[in-house]
């Protein structure tokens, strides 16, 4: 049966779709698992375009890297953005939702490539590269690994409840679904600024497979499969793996024959589904190896934490001051010569997802899911080929998860009741190998440290929500969720067992009570963090540093939309959503520096519309909003006895308003284009003061939040031009724009990151029945140097950059 791929962007999305797909109507809770449906067509309004009267496409749960195209019309993509299926253009919600064919056409293959294609969604690497996401100007920057997000990121309704964990999750994926505003009713606290939903690619009840090979600049070699099909009786299966190599990218400043960057990465992901009657189980197991390097530093210039005027080490001045700043290449880096970057992360998991019809209009839906992440990374970001600050992050996280919920329908009232509990552990540690201004004390030294985070979070939810067709057309939307979190904490600054920190932690406890008893002697490999009043005996380490964060909270969203027509949706929605509080991974020298920022909350209006014509061979989509934020989470400086060091801070008052813009049109047979357009005004709005990367106290009213642009846009376009009955020609293109925006409160010129856009192009030929094709493609094909981020790392103010320009080719062929 001949497949066909439409396109559709913003809230419109790329599906893959057969047009003998019989779509369900918008009242069924959810899409039958692990089939491709084949049943009656879906129902559209008589003289929709592709075909007869009273028929258009959807998207079946089908496999994505199998599909054709056509340009049929786009209104009945079917989504499950609120756990159930339901088309795209009747969700009362700012949506991007894309097929992972297109996804492979435009060469994203990892979360943060898809500010590419999501407007008001931004990437940010943390200063050690752990991830970090944005939306609307809703994020939570932190080195650490192990810190709940205001993203969420879930497959196909599992949570990834880090963002560590997601590396390998758009992989062999049917569709992913972008949610903007927050969404904490339905997928939980956390998500005060948005989900994102991967899909992966299901079981088929036919037996198909596939490959996918890619080849491109430095060496990389992209090599994926896939086979799918009846194993037995009612049980269908889908193995599908991917091996990831590529030279190192990154150039030594000072040696320029050493390489950094090489990527080595493994994952892979097994499917079961499983039908009998009125009961259907799903069994994911999916995992990812990491052995890739990391990335370096640009040295920008020296900044020690220390001066030598107030006393700061001078051990390395001379030679941090000889270094010429980077230039503006991309490539170009620097890190210590003879230590390795290589990363050694793995992470699996396993879930149970099971749907029972309890009646024609009662569903129960139970998803149990286990996680495990272990993460050691060792990373060089000061820029410069001396031992001034290194990092390894050592991380071990488990996870557990359980969702149960009943959802139907009655006459014009729909509705879902559930509950949720989740337990994590989580070992989140910073080993320091560091000789800067600020590593002593007196005449005692220390070359080595270790910061220790470890929590055991347990979290439990009970959810609801109400959908009520007051007229024709006319629908009241409500849905709360209740949420108990408690946090247990264990941390210290520890010696890393060389008995560095275990010397200059004693003498400074002796020294600050005048060498009086009880006398101090610290053992390697014990905790230095020193008593306060109230917490021990002052001054004197503690054996351990022990908190206890509880709390409570409930979100809620009402909504009205209002559907004139078939083509025209019109919704307005208030929610109230939180992020958990957090404990913060700093090298505390006293029990206070590790009290933890508490809960975060954000009230989100929002109005938008959803309007299709011409035919349907245009969608237009757009929103205003406004948030009212309160107790922002946000990473700021503080001064201790070390030097101005990172540090979580919270924000009394805040808010964010803007809007966005998305168009899908389709001019001409074949054409496709695709735009949009996010404008972001984030502002602090009370007094609030912190300091900035110099050290200075500043008073940040009226600021914007760094990271976050105010102007986003991206554009692509998609042509497919027949050659014969048999071949087809496909051109392409992408376009994605943001403007500049503050790495850092303060406003420093070093700090700002210039507003850059990105092109990148493809041409491709192929069977028209998308059996076999081979595409050309570059990324950043105008080599454009630009920033995504810039930090003060101890010693040294630097950059990081994004990848200069590749290319490459990709055959894929389905059998």
């Amino acid at each position: 049966m001949k497949k066909h791929l439409l396109v559709l962007f913003g809230s419109t999305a790329i599906g893959v779709c057969s047009p003998a797909y019989a779509a369900r109507p918008a009242a069924t809770p959810e899409p039958v698992r692990g089939k491709i449906a084949t049943a009656a067509p879906c129902v559209a309004p008589a003289g929709a375009p592709g075909g007869s009267a009273g028929v258009a496409p959807c998207i079946a749960p089908s496999t994505a890297g199998e599909a054709g195209r056509t340009d049929l019309g786009t209104n009945d993509i079917i989504v499950t953005a609120q756990k159930r299926s339901e088309r795209l253009s009747d969700v009362p919600v700012s949506i991007t939702a894309v097929s992972g064919a297109h996804l492979a056409d435009i060469g994203i293959t990892r979360p943060s490539d898809l500010e590419k294609i999501a407007p008001g969604l931004t990437y940010r690497p943390s200063t050690y590269g752990s991830p970090v996401f944005t939306i609307r100007g809703i994020g939570f920057y932190d080195v650490a690994v192990a810190v709940a997000p205001t993203v969420s990121v879930y497959s196909d309704q599992v949570p990834v409840p880090y963002l560590a964990m997601t590396e390998g999750v758009s992989f062999d994926v049917e569709r992913v679904e972008v949610l903007k505003g927050p969404q904490g009713t339905l997928f939980g606290q956390n998500s005060t600024g948005g989900a994102i939903n991967y899909i992966p690619a299901k079981p088929t009840d036919t037996l198909t497979s596939g490959f996918d090979l890619t080849y491109g600049r430095f060496n990389e070699v992209d090599a994926q499969a896939f086979i799918s099909g009846p194993i037995a009786g009612n049980l269908n299966g889908r193995l599908a793996v991917r091996h990831e190599y590529a030279d190192g990218w990154q150039i030594s400043q000072s040696r320029p024959l050493d390489r950094l960057g090489r990527r080595d990465f493994t994952t892979g992901r097994m499917i079961l589904d499983w039908e009998q009657g009125p009961v259907r189980l799903e069994f994911n197991a999916n995992g990812w190896i990491n052995k890739s390097e990391t990335q370096a530093g640009q040295f920008m210039r020296y900044d020690p934490q220390v001066p030598a005027s107030a006393g700061g080490y001078t051990d390395l001045q001379a030679a941090l001051l000889a270094i010429a700043p980077a230039p503006k290449n991309s490539r170009i880096a620097d890190w210590d010569p003879g230590v390795s970057l290589r990363r050694d992360d793995y992470f699996y998991q396993f879930s149970l997802r099971g749907d029972v019809d309890l009646s024609d209009s009662i569903k129960l839906t139970s998803i149990s899911a286990y996680s495990r992440f272990k993460q050691w990374s060792p990373v060089d970001t000061d820029g410069v080929p001396v031992p001034n600050m290194r990092l390894t992050i050592d991380a071990r996280i488990e996870s557990f998860s359980q969702e149960l919920r009943v959802a139907g329908q009655s006459g014009p009232l729909r509705w879902m009741i559930g509950g949720n509990y989740s337990h994590d552990k989580t070992d989140d540690r910073e080993i320091g190998n560091i000789d800067a201004s600020n590593s002593g004390v007196g005449p005692y030294r220390y070359r080595e440290f270790t910061i220790g985070n470890a929590q055991k979070i347990d979290a439990k939810a009970v959810f609801g929500s109400v959908d009520y067709e007051i007229v024709r057309g006319l629908t009241l939307q409500a849905s709360a969720r209740y949420n108990d979190q408690t946090n247990r904490f264990r941390g210290c600054l520890y010696d890393s067992g060389n008995g560095d920190i275990a010397t200059v932690f004693s003498f400074l406890s002796n020294l600050l009570r005048g060498f009086t008893d009880p006398v101090v002697a610290l053992k390697p490999g014990a905790c230095a963090t020193l008593g306060e009043v109230g917490y021990g005996t002052p001054l004197v380490p503690v054996p351990i540093v022990e908190k206890r964060l509880s709390q409570d909270n409930v979100s809620w969203r009402a909504g009205l939309n209002w559907k004139p027509n078939q083509d025209t949706l019109l919704y307005a929605n208030v929610t109230k959503g939180y992020k958990a509080g957090s404990f913060p991974t700093v090298p505390g020298l006293f029990p206070t520096q590790f009290d933890p920022v508490t809960q975060e909350s954000v009230l989100a209006v929002e109005a938008g519309f959803k309007v299709a014509a011409l035919n349907r061979r245009l969608q237009l989509n757009g929103a205003g909003f406004y948030y009212k934020y309160n107790d922002k989470q946000i990473a700021g400086y503080v001064a201790t006895a070390f030097g101005n060091l990172p540090s979580l801070v919270q924000i009394p008052r805040s808010s964010v308003r803007g809007g966005e813009l998305t168009i899908n049109w389709r001019p001409v047979e074949g054409l496709t284009l695709n735009g949009g357009v996010t404008y972001v005004d984030t502002r602090i709005d009370r007094s609030f003061v912190t300091n900035d990367p110099d050290g200075t106290a500043i008073n940040v009213k009226g600021a914007s939040f760094p990271g976050t642009p105010k102007w986003q846009m991206n554009a692509d376009i998609d042509y497919h031009v027949p050659l014969d009955s048999t071949l087809e020609l496909t051109m392409g293109g992408n376009l994605s724009y943001r403007s500049k925006v503050q790495a850092a409160f303060g406003n420093l010129t070093e700090f700002e990151i210039p507003g850059y856009a990105l092109l990148d192009l493809r041409l491709g030929l192929g069977a028209r029945d998308s059996r076999w094709k081979v595409q050309l493609w570059g990324r950043n094909v105008t080599n454009k140097f630009y920033l995504t981020n810039v930090t003060d790392v101890v010693d040294t103010v630097v950059r990081l950059t994004g990848k200069p320009a590749t290319y490459g080719i990709t055959l894929s062929y389905r059998y």
